[in-house]
């Protein structure tokens, strides 16, 4: 399968952004420091994916209404897309949830990879919610040095990744679905 040969509408998450859909959708999205977080149902052929970019929303000023910007943190988008599978009546057991991104992009000079990345700090915020809120994450391909293109299928589950290196694609994209 091509990813990239579809008739099925397209949608260009960009970071901030979180994308919920009822109808066959193939979103693609590139990450670096940044993660998306997948959530599939098959029950209801509903899919939903996030590109957050700051680990945690600390701003209580907007905590009864939602703002735009407020999908570039992590957690917010995650349990907003929590949030969004309750609406129709999803059970937690039925989420099947993917994780990627979070390579260690953002360095200064002579900066060495580490706990304290925007990246890494992604991926624990994520994780850390996931499992807070009893959710099945069934694949993740986190971390690193080279960022990521993902096309994700809203009505089926699948990702397509493909490693960028030095702003190039590798060749062939690998399918991560799960077993």
């Amino acid at each position: 399968m091509n990813p990239l040969k579809t008739k099925l509408p397209v949608v260009y998450l960009k970071p901030g952004e979180m994308y919920t859909a009822e109808r066959p959708t193939m979103v693609s999205t590139v990450l670096g420091s940044c993660v998306s977080v997948t959530m599939f149902s098959r029950h209801l052929g509903v899919g939903a994916i996030c590109h957050g970019f700051l680990p945690k929303y600390t701003n209580t000023k907007h905590c009864d209404s939602h703002y735009m910007e407020d999908f570039k943190y992590v957690d917010y988008s995650i349990m907003q897309m929590i949030e969004g599978f309750d609406k129709y009546g999803i059970k937690r057991s039925e989420i099947k949830v993917k994780l990627f991104g979070g390579a260690d992009a953002l360095f200064l000079q002579g900066d060495q990879p580490g706990i304290f990345s925007v990246g890494r700090q992604n991926i624990l915020t994520a994780i850390q919610v996931i499992k807070n809120e009893r959710l099945n994450l069934i694949i993740s391909d986190t971390g690193g040095m080279r960022g990521r293109k993902l096309i994700f299928y809203t009505h089926t589950g699948e990702v397509f990744l493909k490693r960028l290196k030095q702003g190039k694609y590798l060749k062939k994209p690998t399918l991560f679905e799960e077993s």
